[in-house]
């Protein structure tokens, strides 16, 4: 770990070297090539200056305690202790900070949620959870643009699929994939009692055209009316769009924009990360069970979450994690899950063999 972290303070040197430089000033792809990665080793430089710095307080410290001034010893001791504590805490937030970044952390994504069983009132939840993931991306200064809706007669989502562009949004949502349960007392019942819902999330990466090249001849599109609510233009033009792949089945319809074009635009990008995630979930079932369950199979198929309304909680099923604060969770306040969620992943990651071995 120390050869890597050597090895890191000697790259930060060479990319200030750089950085000052002229012609690296006046070649501004380079410039901010070189910008971005000096940025991207800051914290782990300062954290090991900071390490450093407790390791020469801490070799002082145990020379004082071999002083004969009883005062001066009980003193040492005393700074001994919280040193020691203060350099355990900087050891594993140098090894999580050393874990190999997943080069798809920067990634924006497209984030589908559909209700589930339940029937309206899961999809008044799913409507609930979009409002929750817009706030928070509002909270983050992320951007939300909407792709595709099924809208029901309450205010709800048959299902909603949205791109969220912005700083870090793969790395910060990726563990939300799943079955998100709902317990509360819907607004249709009539007796008050209370009902168990359910709604999938499923987070994929936006996938560029040279990440996933689809052939137009594999395309089956259709072009129909829209329907549902939607003003004065919906059903006067065959503006939305059913587009099929042909060699997976996969099927994706656009109908929110009053122009086909721009529905065909919307469809297509869906398309490319359902198919981009298609090929990952396959990739990742070849990966022993145990593996997956150290870096998180993300498996739409499993409970991850509950949202009890009656004890205003909110539990993570994954992590053992209940909050009692469900009312600002869904006002968009998930950092203390979502940080919990991404420490419990690097901690297992810790644990792979050899991980700072080469």
């Amino acid at each position: 770990m120390y050869q890597k972290l050597e090895s890191v303070e000697t790259r930060c040197m060479q990319l200030d070297t750089l950085l000052s430089d002229s012609e690296v000033i006046r070649d501004q792809k380079t410039f901010q090539k070189y910008a971005k990665e000096r940025s991207e080793l800051s914290e782990l430089l300062e954290t090991y200056k900071h390490y450093r710095k407790v390791l020469k307080e801490l070799e002082e410290s145990e020379q004082l305690i071999s002083e004969n001034d009883e005062e001066l010893r009980k003193l040492a001791k005393s700074e001994l202790h919280h040193l020691n504590e203060e350099k355990t805490a900087l050891e594993e937030k140098l090894k999580i900070l050393l874990l190999p970044k997943d080069p798809r952390d920067e990634k924006n994504i497209i984030l589908e949620i559909r209700a589930g069983t339940g029937g309206e009132e899961a999809a008044i939840f799913a409507a609930d959870l979009f409002r929750m993931y817009t706030k928070h991306a509002d909270k983050k200064g992320w951007k939300v643009e909407v792709l595709s809706h099924s809208a029901t007669g309450l205010g709800g989502f048959k299902e909603i699929i949205v791109l969220i562009e912005g700083k870090s949004v793969y790395s910060k949502l990726k563990y939300e994939s799943g079955v998100h349960r709902v317990q509360r007392v819907p607004a249709t019942e009539s007796q008050g009692r209370i009902h168990t819902s359910a709604v999938t999330v499923a987070v994929l990466l936006e996938v560029e055209e040279v990440e996933i090249e689809i052939d137009p001849t594999e395309l089956k599109i259709d072009v129909f009316r829209a329907s549902g609510p939607g003003g004065q233009h919906v059903n006067k033009t065959d503006s939305a769009v059913r587009m099929t792949h042909i060699p997976t089945g996969l099927v994706v319809s656009c109908q929110d924009e009053k122009s086909q074009h721009k529905n065909k635009a919307k469809a297509l990008k869906i398309l490319r990360a359902r198919l981009y995630d298609k090929a990952l979930q396959e990739q990742q079932s070849q990966i022993s069970q145990e593996r997956r369950n150290q870096i998180g199979s993300g498996d739409r198929s499993e409970r991850i979450r509950t949202y009890n309304f009656p004890q205003g909680r909110v539990t993570d099923h994954r992590i053992g994690l209940t909050l009692y604060n469900l009312e600002n969770v869904l006002e968009g306040d998930l950092e203390e899950v979502l940080d919990q969620l991404t420490t419990h992943y690097q901690t297992e990651a810790l644990k792979e063999p050899h991980i700072f071995s080469s």
